[in-house]
């Protein structure tokens, strides 16, 4: 899989919950509530002040993408 800014991170969670320390990184500590799921990276990265291109890297990364 190659993630990309635009992708859900409920989905993101669903399809592989290892992603799950790599949220909590930037900052998304509540990551079982509605909104934070409903978010995309690019949203969540605003919100949190980070930026999603690193965010997609280390998802990347961790994939092996």
């Amino acid at each position: 899989m190659t993630y990309t800014k635009d992708m859900i991170i409920g989905d993101i969670l669903d399809q592989d919950e290892s992603t799950a320390p790599i949220f909590m990184e930037m900052g998304m500590h509540c990551l079982g509530c509605p909104a934070s799921r409903g978010e995309t990276l690019e949203q969540a990265c605003m919100v949190h002040g980070q930026d999603v291109n690193k965010i997609v890297e280390k998802l990347n990364e961790h994939a092996g993408a």
